[in-house]
């Protein structure tokens, strides 16, 4: 061994890792699929995970659905294609089929941030129904009845979550909830903007706005400044998702801190153990995220 440890330092030589998989029929390779790399939430998630996976000499495939099904279904079968130990998935529904093909492929499977209603796998995920109600309570708290939601899609746990813990913050404390004020789509800035000029043009527009994730309170704030008004003073805004651009908000907005980088180191550990123990007991991981009331 020492002689061929020598003659290959002699030569440079450097071992070829994907060849060595092969030899060992297993990969080196794990997927992660993310539905929007342009949000900082999931570029933190993307950083973790990588962090992760290097230190376990393992490579990391990112694909990004731009939360589009068909993009989705087609990384997905680029996973199998490719053989990858496992994938991390942040998906663009609560349930899909398309992900029992890769459990039934052998490709181990961890849902992160979003769960997978229709399959029993591995979870990590933030408490967000409770941390939904304690923001919108302190906007009640604050004197407002009138309280709209900018929420994400009613597809994803995400969304369905958030938009429960308004809800009930709302009938918590004996208010109706009126649907006019519910607004849903693509967690993504344009969305944000057309769904709070639609809240802010209504006869009686609300005087406060619970936003969904960050790229919804981007959105939201644009249109708030195009209409002449700002935050407090004319309207409040609480936020899901604190980002360092909300520190140059003076006052700073009442938000909920995801950890997101310990979410994706959380999501990676999990995969590597089952990739390791196929058998091992599912867990299901739930972090609390940071409520700063402002």
């Amino acid at each position: 061994r020492a002689r061929v440890l020598a003659v290959a330092a002699r030569l440079d030589y450097r071992p070829n890792r994907v060849a060595r998989s092969l030899r060992a029929k297993t990969s080196k390779i794990i997927g992660l699929i993310i539905s929007d790399i342009q949000n900082p939430f999931f570029t933190s998630i993307v950083r973790a995970v990588e962090d992760i996976a290097q230190a376990h000499e393992y490579f990391v495939l990112l694909c990004n659905t731009d939360e589009d099904t068909e993009k989705e279904a087609l990384y997905i079968e680029l996973m199998m294609a490719e053989r990858v130990a496992g994938v991390i998935v942040s998906p663009t529904a609560s349930s899909s089929a398309a992900y029992q093909a890769l459990i039934d492929s052998g490709i181990a499977v961890v849902a992160i941030d979003r769960k997978l209603s229709n399959l029993t796998i591995d979870t990590v995920s933030v408490e967000n129904q409770c941390a939904t109600e304690r923001v919108v309570s302190h906007l009640v708290a604050l004197g407002h009845t009138r309280i709209a939601a900018v929420v994400g899609t009613p597809d994803v746990s995400t969304g369905i979550e958030r938009r429960q813990g308004y809800e009930g913050a709302l009938r918590a404390h004996g208010l109706s909830v009126d649907p006019q004020l519910i607004c849903s789509g693509v967690p993504q800035i344009p969305t944000g903007y057309e769904l709070t000029n639609q809240l802010l043009a209504l006869p009686d527009p609300p005087t406060a706005i619970f936003t969904g994730n960050n790229l919804l309170t981007i959105g939201a704030l644009r249109a708030i400044h195009e209409h002449g008004l700002t935050v407090p003073h004319d309207i409040a805004v609480a936020a899901f998702d604190e980002m360092d651009w909300m520190f140059v908000m003076n006052p700073p907005l009442t938000v909920v801190a995801q950890p997101s980088y310990a979410m994706g180191e959380h999501a990676a550990t999990l995969l590597l153990q089952r990739i390791e123990d196929p058998d091992r007991a599912i867990a299901a991981i739930e972090l609390e995220p940071i409520v700063h009331l402002r």
